[in-house]
C-alpha cells in the first residue's frame, strides 16, 4: 500500500478499528496493542484501498482471539495460583459502570464467537456485505443472522444478571 493510502486509510480506521478491538478484549492496553499489530501487517501487504476495512478487522479480530487465549490461560494460571492484591476503591458510579461492562462482556462470552463478531463489528458500523465477508456467510442472510444474535445477546444478557443479582 503506498504511503499516502496508508496515512489516509489509518486515519479513516483506527477510530473504529480501536473502539471494536477495545470492547472485544475489554483491555485498551491490548487493544492498542492489536490495532497497531494489524496496521502494521496492512502496511506490509499490497491490498486495493477498498479492500483495506474489511481485510484489518479480520487481522484485528485473529489478533485479538490469540489475546483472549491468552489472557484466559493466564488467568486459569493466577486461579490455580493466586497472589495477593490490593484493592483501591472506585467512586459507585464507577463500580456500576464496571459491572455493567461485566454484564455485557459475560453475555456476549456465552453468544457463539460468530454471532459475537458480527454484533461487534455491526455496532462500528459495518455494512452487511462486509460482515457477510468477514464471518463467511451470504450477505443475504446477514441482516436474520444478527436478530437472532441480538435475540440471544438479550437473552445472554438477561440471563447473566439474574445470577449476579444480589438476593434481598
Amino acid at each position: 500500500m503506498k504511503s499516502d493510502d496508508f496515512q489516509a486509510v489509518y486515519r479513516e480506521l483506527y477510530p473504529s478499528l480501536s473502539r471494536y478491538v477495545h470492547r472485544f478484549t475489554g483491555d485498551a492496553d491490548a487493544a492498542a496493542d492489536i490495532v497497531q499489530d494489524s496496521f502494521l501487517r496492512l502496511l506490509e501487504h499490497d491490498l486495493p484501498r477498498e479492500e483495506a476495512r474489511p481485510w484489518i478487522f479480520v487481522v484485528a479480530t485473529n489478533l485479538a482471539r490469540d489475546r483472549v487465549r491468552k489472557k484466559e490461560r493466564r488467568r486459569r494460571l493466577l486461579v490455580a495460583n493466586p497472589e495477593k492484591r490490593s484493592g483501591a476503591s472506585s467512586p459507585l458510579e464507577d463500580l456500576e459502570r464496571t459491572e455493567r461492562i461485566e454484564l455485557v462482556r459475560k453475555a456476549l462470552e456465552r453468544l457463539s464467537e460468530r454471532d459475537r463478531q458480527m454484533l461487534l463489528m455491526r455496532e462500528e458500523g459495518f455494512r452487511y456485505t462486509e460482515i457477510a465477508e468477514a464471518v463467511g456467510v451470504r450477505s443475504t442472510s446477514v441482516g436474520a443472522l444478527v436478530a437472532r444474535a441480538l435475540k440471544k445477546f438479550s437473552a445472554a444478557y438477561g440471563a447473566v444478571g439474574e445470577t449476579n443479582a444480589s438476593p434481598e
